[in-house]
């Protein structure tokens, strides 16, 4: 089994913070962070604090470079396309690619350029907290990486997803092999879509779900219209999902704010597009109706707006 000894990481937010931190101890500079222009002279001069510690990478121009063993791409999906291009140097017929983004399309947005191959789904749990050039999250907690073929039998792993495996294991990378990883996206969909839109409208953090009986009753709501379209979509995610996640939101420090509404409070685009728009577009396309979905597309389009200072007399 060949094993992987580069990674090209695209992307030093939540996701990646926590990839890189892993990676760099056993890797140093076969961890390559891609990144071109003022942003790489930014993350060489500056660096990144992650819990405290500062930490420094081996930055490569996109365009530089040869193909690395593994790609993952950690931007946010507004950010994929231009990630796609820059890391086009990191990519060859062997390379293993992952996109643990938020949303239910970053696989197949990937896809389109580079084909079905190479990839292996994933998705990431993890909640920490970003601002400027620190970002913060509890090593302790069980954050993990989803990730495997479309469907995995456990007994019969494929050679990609061993290969994948063994970098974790050496990494301290905490994962879980789902047998069924549409499933496993779109329970996390299902959770981002009501536990950060909601949370992102009334300024809640992660405490409020299960010590506000109305806020609860608000994520359920919100996640029973993303678990009717994937059951119409032939996903067999429980229609009790949303409620039977309390328990794992629970484990999440309760003063942890979802990521839209910490990009709420920095004054950043969110990821409205897709949480909120795919399911207005899928409800649409499935013959479900989406009506809280519509109100936080537009409560949270709104606080975009009065960010931008748009919005007279605010």
């Amino acid at each position: 089994m060949k094993e992987i000894k580069t990674v090209a990481l695209v992307g030093l937010g939540a996701i990646g913070a926590y990839f890189a931190d892993r990676l760099q101890p056993v890797l140093g500079d076969d961890l390559r962070v891609i990144a071109g222009g003022a942003r790489a002279e930014r993350i060489r001069r500056e660096g990144l604090v992650i819990n405290g510690k500062q930490e420094y990478y081996h930055v490569v121009e996109p365009g530089e470079g040869e193909p690395a063993d593994l790609v993952i791409f950690a931007t946010k999906m507004s950010g994929l396309q231009q990630a796609i291009e820059d890391v086009r140097a990191q990519i060859g017929p062997e390379t293993l690619i992952l996109s643990p983004l938020n949303g239910v399309e970053s696989e197949e947005v990937v896809a389109k350029t580079y084909g079905w191959e190479n990839i292996v789904y994933s998705l990431m749990r993890i909640s920490s907290v970003k601002v400027g050039n620190t970002v913060s999250f509890d090593p302790n907690a069980a954050f993990y990486v989803e990730y495997g073929e479309k469907k995995n039998d456990p007994a019969n792993l494929s050679e990609r997803v061993l290969r994948l495996k063994a970098l974790f294991d050496g990494a301290g990378i905490r994962y879980q092999i789902r047998p069924d990883m549409l499933l496993a996206i779109w329970e996390k969909f299902a959770c981002n879509v009501s536990e950060n839109q909601v949370a992102a409208v009334l300024d809640l953090p992660y405490g409020a779900w299960g010590s506000c009986e109305d806020a609860e009753a608000l994520r359920i709501m919100v996640a029973a219209e993303v678990i009717e379209i994937a059951q119409k979509k032939g996903i067999p995610i429980e229609t009790n999902y949303a409620r039977d996640h309390l328990d794992v939101i629970k484990a999440v420090p309760p003063r942890n704010k979802p990521s839209t509404l910490q990009d709420i409070l920095a004054g950043r685009k969110t990821e409205v597009d897709i949480f909120a728009g795919a399911v207005i577009r899928l409800g649409k396309e499935y013959g479900v109706p989406t009506p809280y979905n519509e109100f936080l597309y537009h409560a949270i389009r709104v606080l975009e707006a009065k960010n931008a200072g748009t919005v007279e007399g605010v």
